[in-house]
């Protein structure tokens, strides 16, 4: 897979899952014990049972993935692209795992289920921003080369 499929799959796999947590009945509510956040509103609960959300982290969902979609349009900007969730997710994994930043001040879950999902995310996206290498040749420039 190329690094401009990968960041499409991604931007369409982010706006799938920030419109879907908005979706009633998706959500499941919190748990006994769940952290309490400043921000709930429409959007809140467990989705899937599974990942802690609310507005603002539907929000960023939506951000990312319309952000994943422009950007797979050129293969230097989906690096660019991949560099930026693998970095961003980077931190997000660790702030997941720190008591007091697991949930961003009270604005945005990030704790529980999201830290291995934010890890393979930040894994994946850190292959195709850095590791992954663009073949930028063109049959043009294969063929002069003979």
């Amino acid at each position: 897979m190329d690094t401009r499929r990968f960041a499409m799959i991604l931007g369409v796999v982010f706006v799938l899952i920030g419109i879907a947590a908005f979706i009633p009945g998706v959500n499941q509510p919190d748990p006994a014990g769940a952290p309490t956040l400043t921000v709930e509103g429409p959007g809140h609960g467990y989705l899937m049972g599974l990942f802690h959300v609310n507005v603002l982290h539907n929000l960023v969902h939506l951000l990312f993935g319309v952000l994943g979609i422009i950007m797979a349009r050129s293969a230097v900007n989906a690096v660019l692209y991949s560099r930026i969730v693998a970095v961003a997710y980077g931190l997000l994994t660790i702030m997941g795992i720190v008591p007091g930043l697991n949930t961003t001040f009270g604005l945005i879950p990030i704790h529980g289920a999201d830290v291995l999902l934010h890890a393979f995310i930040a894994i994946a996206a850190t292959y195709y921003g850095f590791v992954h290498r663009m073949d930028v040749t063109t049959s043009a420039d294969s063929t002069a080369n003979v």
